[in-house]
């Protein structure tokens, strides 16, 4: 080759470079022939093939041996048979592929051109599978896709009849934001990917979605069973339409990209509607966004679901079912404190009963309860919320969160005025919660005289029912963490967890473990006296009230979890 040809070579890729390398087009006429394509807005095959420089036999069968790629015959299958519905049909149409099978991850996917790395990762977001290229000739393709092919309208119509919606009615408050909806809804593959993203979420019972921009990469996140896990990594171009796409349906400002902002949207899912709370925040590469699953079913499961055991769950019925008083939930962010809540409000919530609560924000929306949301730009604060709840004749008040002295103020004086009154703190159990309360500058008579019960909690997962498997701890390790000898008595087996297709690593579903303290007499006179959180626990103890190791260690003797994990979540 002389070195004309050898540097025009070098400027080839893909194809016209095979094509060349095999003997079957001279690097000039290669040339040529993308110059063709380019000004004519073609495939550099279909140039080829329109010039008659290959047949379209010749050039299947020379990239299959080149590339070492599996050839295989359309004209020997019938088109029906072919899978549909798992490539859009814009997206074959567009990249000329046509899908030939699929076998677990795997998408076998044909076409001319198995050189076009676009096509494979486009495919690969759209359908979340791994596509693997078979080569086909350009002909008979052609002909596989103007049968298969449907009008974008038809593709949109298939969309909007499936099992699944969004609910937007409500939700387009500008012309700006109408005709951003229009625009993102012809962007199937976002539309689908969305989508696909939500409903498997909901399928792996995660509770949290992370939508987040890097500087080289883009990925999505699930959180199920608390722990983050990640789902895929979509090409980076399309954050900027993810994003739009979920500010439109979540009633966002879609051109505010400088300041964080919260908003909610509403899935259906069948006959079942699921709300998503959407929270966005600008980093260095883009805007993460967060989207937090809220399932009303969740509170209506019943107490037994949440894994109290007799003699807690007992306590906690006595003091919600008392006319007037405090009941406090404790726990970090994600120990399922709201639920807890809910799931007594449900209790509660009777028609002779007046409920209201204030939140930031309300997460599970519940009949026959009244719930208002903070907003702090407007001044309505959880104090504020507190002041007009009293003005309502309530029964029952429920305050998200007590952060202040304010807030803690006037929640007590409601509960010592005859309303009973519900709130979470952030402490890390029962104990240091009164402690907590001291610190903020409450009064110790009115800490005595209005807290009726404080429970502490935290989540561990559960071992999966099917493939769990009996343990051997060392004794030692045993007793270390905080069994007694009495407890290793042969009489029961710890199991371990394995892994199975039902189960994420051995694990599936997450159950709560407790610490319920009432306030006793005893109590009383230690808060009174400004006693230490050690004081309170050494009295609690005295009384059988089991911390947060004791009670999780029983989930290890009844199979429910492994001891790995109780001293994971237990581990202060």
């Amino acid at each position: 080759m002389d070195t004309f040809a050898e540097a025009s070579q070098s400027t080839l890729s893909g194809v016209a470079r095979v094509l060349v390398h095999a003997g079957k087009l001279n690097a000039k006429a290669a040339e040529e022939l993308v110059r063709v394509a380019k000004n004519k807005r073609i495939s550099f095959i279909a140039s080829v093939v329109a010039a008659g420089a290959v047949s379209p036999a010749d050039l299947a069968h020379t990239l299959s041996n080149a590339l070492a790629l599996p050839l295989f015959d359309l004209a020997a299958v019938d088109v029906k048979r072919l899978p549909r519905n798992v490539v859009d049909t814009k997206l074959a149409s567009q990249y000329q592929i046509v899908v030939l099978g699929k076998r677990g991850s795997r998408l076998f996917i044909g076409g001319a051109d198995p050189t076009d790395q676009e096509a494979v990762e486009r495919i690969k977001f759209a359908t979340q599978l791994s596509p693997e290229w078979v080569v086909v000739e350009h002909d008979k393709l052609a002909k596989v896709l103007e049968t298969t092919t449907t009008s974008v309208s038809e593709t949109l119509d298939s969309m909007a009849a499936s099992d699944f919606d969004f609910d937007v009615t409500d939700d387009v408050t500008s012309p700006q934001e109408a005709a951003e909806l229009a625009s993102e809804v012809e962007d199937a593959p976002v539309v689908r990917f969305l989508q696909k993203m939500l409903i498997d979420a909901i399928n792996a019972r995660a509770s949290d979605l992370h939508f987040e921009p890097y500087e080289y990469h883009y990925r999505v996140r699930f959180r199920v069973d608390g722990e983050l896990r990640e789902i895929t990594q979509p090409p980076i171009a399309i954050k900027d339409k993810l994003s739009s796409r979920i500010k439109v349906i979540s009633r966002l400002d879609i051109a505010e990209k400088r300041v964080p902002q919260d908003g909610r949207m509403k899935l259906k899912f069948g006959n079942k509607a699921i709300d998503f709370r959407v929270s966005t925040l600008p980093t260095l590469f883009g805007e993460k966004i967060v989207i937090r699953i809220l399932d009303p079913s969740s509170a209506k499961l019943g107490i037994e679901a949440l894994g109290y055991e007799k003699i807690e769950q007992d306590r906690l019925l006595k003091a919600i079912a008392r006319p007037y008083g405090m009941v406090l939930v404790t726990g970090p962010t994600g120990s399922g404190k709201t639920v807890s809540l809910y799931t007594c409000l449900n209790i509660l919530n009777q028609p002779g009963v007046n409920i209201s609560t204030v939140e930031d924000p309300a997460e599970i929306n519940l009949p026959g309860i009244n719930q208002v949301n903070v907003n702090d730009k407007a001044g309505l604060s959880f104090a504020v919320a507190l002041k007009s709840f009293l003005r309502q004749d309530p029964d029952v008040i429920m305050v998200g969160e007590i952060r202040d002295l304010e807030t803690a103020d006037i929640a007590i004086k409601a509960a010592q005025t005859g309303h009973m009154v519900m709130s979470t703190l952030h402490t890390n159990d029962a104990p240091t919660t009164l402690t907590r309360l001291l610190n903020m500058g409450v009064a110790p008579f009115n800490i005595a005289s209005s807290v009726l019960l404080i429970t502490a909690q935290r989540l561990a997962r559960k071992l999966c029912e099917s493939c769990k498997k009996p343990a051997d701890y060392p004794r030692e390790a045993m007793l270390k963490a905080g069994f007694k000898e009495s407890d290793i008595d042969g009489k029961w087996k710890p199991y371990r967890a394995v892994g199975c297709s039902s189960c994420s690593n051995g694990y599936r579903g997450r159950v709560g473990i407790y610490q319920v303290m009432p306030i006793t007499e005893e109590i009383q006179r230690l808060i009174l006296a400004e006693g230490t959180a050690m004081d309170l626990a050494t009295q609690a103890a005295r009384e059988n009230v089991r911390d947060l190791r004791q009670s999780g260690l029983i989930k290890v003797r009844v199979g429910v979890t492994t001891l790995e994990e109780v001293i994971s979540v237990t581990n202060e």
